[in-house]
């Protein structure tokens, strides 16, 4: 069992926190402020810790340095990125904003552990952990820390073997809910660079007007509101890797400066006159067709050309075969783990093959949505189809064959568009969401986007349900 220090200085995040971690497994222990944390705790013997930012006395960044080896997560009551830069730079290895999502909060923590185990292990056991060749068995991911025994995962996990040590610049395309971002922490893990931060930016979560100064930083005074100094998220990966998420949805000032990093490998803040050398290794991820975007005026084609060094490309749930059974049996454990049932858990041969037959627009995070869903309705230790809650007619031929832009020529915005307007009078806002897999704020923002109009009557009341 993990044993986790938690130091937060407001006594209901706390307790709510240590609720939340002892139903999932952890042992808690609690402080509240570092010097607390120092009179009656080690912390170099706990397998993680949680700390605020900003407590009474020292910062919650205190207590990297009496730390050791254990790793540190910070919380930073901030919804901008802005207040986690110093902290990673400090050593701190990963941070998440407050209020935090109880789910993102436990996959986080669970990434973190298993991560540092590795490390661990690797540490204690050099040169034990691959065959001749310096390449782990094709078999044998745990390198890559991504499920998948299909032809085309084994291809894709052979080139992120090659391509980690390159340094180069990397685009990774793949639809939503693909695991994307998985690419890009293998990527950085094999790397050299796997000891310095890895910093991860969502291009589409972060309002337009703030972009640039999230990613390459602001002098005081650059803008109303800007009381002081800041440095980038830019600045804070120097030295290990920057990921790029949705790269497509860049605004084009913004990618100006962008090329500029990779041309001149150095960042200037918003609002000065100065410079800097930066060294970062830029990983891209995208849905979207970028060489369109360039010819339509909306990306720019030299920073395409700049980051299209080296493209992967994920391959949807559908078209991973048997993959979906592998990922769905860890899943239901995880779920299962996640949601203290002490009986194994199994599903039907009718639920396996109604997986197989259906497309999954949303992916993997569809499926791990369905499966959470499916664990906290069902009733013994048999998950059934009806319960993954899924559309899907066994007479039909298996949907995961083909996508559904090579089914109906369909580009995956259409085929969103389609689905919200075939779908929004019989579900609510928090079910569409769901079955596309991706979140509320991401349908809205979609909806924004490509001018979908939300219900109007009773979708308040259905989504409060």
């Amino acid at each position: 069992m993990s044993h986790i220090l938690i130091v937060e200085d407001e006594p209901i995040i706390r307790s709510a926190l240590k609720r939340l971690l002892e139903r999932n497994g952890y042992q808690v222990s609690e402080a509240g402020s570092v010097q607390e944390a120092l009179d009656g705790f080690s912390p170099g013997a706990y397998d993680l810790i949680i700390s605020d930012l900003r407590l009474p006395g020292a910062p919650g960044t205190e207590i990297i340095q009496h730390a050791g080896t254990t790793p540190v997560l910070i919380m930073t009551s901030y919804a901008s990125l802005r207040s986690a830069v110093d902290s990673m730079k400090l050593g701190a290895m990963d941070y998440i904003a407050k209020p935090f999502d109880h789910q993102d909060m436990l996959a986080t923590i669970a990434r973190i552990l298993q991560e540092h185990a590795r490390a661990t292990t690797d540490e204690e056991t050099p040169g034990d952990q691959a065959p001749v060749g310096g390449q782990p068995a094709a078999s044998d991911n745990s390198d890559i820390g991504i499920i998948g025994s299909s032809p085309a995962m084994q291809a894709l996990f052979v080139k992120i073997r090659k391509v980690a040590p390159a340094d180069a610049n990397v685009l990774i395309h793949g639809e939503s809910g693909t695991g994307k971002e998985l690419v890009a922490r293998a990527l950085h893990n094999l790397s050299d660079r796997a000891g310095a931060p890895m910093i991860s930016v969502n291009c589409a979560a972060i309002p337009e007007t703030l972009i640039e100064s999230e990613l390459f930083g602001h002098e005081r005074g650059a803008f109303t509101g800007a009381d002081k100094a800041r440095a980038g998220l830019v600045e804070a990966a120097d030295g290990g890797t920057l990921f790029l998420d949705e790269i497509g949805e860049l605004p084009l000032e913004a990618q100006a400066r962008l090329l500029r990093v990779l041309q001149e490998s150095e960042i200037r803040r918003v609002g000065s006159t100065q410079s800097q050398k930066v060294n970062i290794r830029l990983i891209a991820a995208t849905h979207r067709d970028l060489k369109a975007l360039a010819k339509e005026g909306k990306f720019r084609e030299d920073l395409f050309y700049r980051l299209h060094v080296i493209a992967l490309t994920l391959p949807a749930l559908r078209e991973r075969g048997d993959d979906i059974s592998e990922i769905a049996t860890a899943l239901l454990e995880r779920q299962r783990l996640k949601a203290k049932r002490t009986e194994p858990m199994h599903f039907t041969d009718e639920c396996l093959k109604g997986m197989h037959h259906y497309h999954w627009p949303g992916n993997v995070r569809e499926l791990e949505n369905a499966i959470e869903r499916a664990v906290i309705l069902c009733e013994g230790n048999r998950v059934t189809l009806d319960l993954l809650g899924i559309d899907v007619d066994l007479e039909q031929p298996a949907a995961h064959a083909k996508a559904p832009q090579e089914q109906t020529g369909q580009s995956l915005e259409d085929y969103f568009q389609q689905f919200v307007l075939e779908h929004q009078d019989s579900m609510t806002e928090t079910e569409l969401a769901s079955r596309l897999g991706i979140s509320r704020k991401s349908l809205w923002e979609r909806r924004q986007r490509m001018g979908i109009p939300r219900r109007k009557a009773g979708t308040e009341a259905e989504d409060e349900r």
